[in-house]
């Protein structure tokens, strides 16, 4: 039985398999277990997403049995808006709350302006929004395989956003963990508004780099995730006693 058990939500465009490379980089008591979203990876016969609500409360649902050990949500950019909403989902089905929600590249939900998404883009807009987001090697522009393949999740993960609306709900009693970039677009400000979100602690790291920065600072990330995955860890995992997370940065 793992320590903690970190579920993972990947950004837009991405499957699960974002976050293989962490298991393997993470001790055995952390868990990594990514969360696959529909019409990618082992899902890809499913269609897309078209409600960000009613997907986070699908995928609670299919959460709930693996909630048998503490666990902590984590997503990145458009994961860390579904990680928010499936913590909502777990607390209307009366589930164990996450000991923790690591919401990483993106604002608050309710400081997100999405109307950019509303629309459908074409080919030629998602390119330069990919290359404006400094994640994407310049090879995969070149193969126009893979960019057939990309384009449509990232499309389909755009109008999921776009067509997202903050709800006024009573905040999450849990500790909200805020991960940011210092060359990222989104406001310093907005990164802090997730602190609104719950009647817990709220903490803010920035790291170097832009909106990718999970992957530029992966070891940092890591280690971020590691100091304070000690602090809500089951008691008997093999690194003794948890112990409270380092004062943030």
């Amino acid at each position: 039985m793992p320590g903690l058990r970190l579920f993972c939500l990947p950004y837009s465009g991405a499957s699960a398999m974002v976050y293989a490379r962490w298991r393997r980089r993470l001790p055995t008591w952390l868990e990594v277990r990514p969360v696959e979203l529909p019409g990618r990876g082992v899902r890809a016969a499913e269609p897309f997403a078209e409600d960000a609500v009613a997907l986070a409360g699908r995928l609670a649902m299919e959460l709930l049995p693996q909630l048998d050990a503490p666990y902590a949500l984590f997503g990145h950019s458009l994961g860390s808006l579904l990680a928010f909403e499936v913590a909502h989902a777990l607390r209307q089905h009366g589930a164990p709350a996450p000991r923790a929600l690591f919401v990483s590249g993106g604002a608050a939900p309710a400081r997100r302006d999405f109307q950019d998404y509303a629309r459908p883009k074409s080919d030629d807009e998602l390119v330069e929004r990919l290359r404006a987001l400094k994640g994407t090697p310049e090879e995969v522009f070149a193969h126009r395989e893979l960019l057939e393949m990309a384009l449509p999740i990232l499309r389909a993960d755009f109008l999921l956003c776009g067509r997202y609306r903050h709800q006024i709900r009573a905040p999450l009693d849990l500790p909200i963990h805020v991960l940011g970039g210092h060359e990222d677009d989104v406001e310093p400000e907005d990164l802090q508004a997730w602190g609104e979100e719950t009647r817990g602690p709220c903490s803010v790291d920035l790291f170097d780099g832009h909106h990718f920065f999970i992957h530029e600072r992966e070891p940092e990330v890591l280690a971020l995730l590691e100091r304070h995955g000690h602090a809500y860890a089951r008691p008997a995992s093999p690194h003794g006693a948890a112990r409270a997370p380092l004062p943030s940065h």
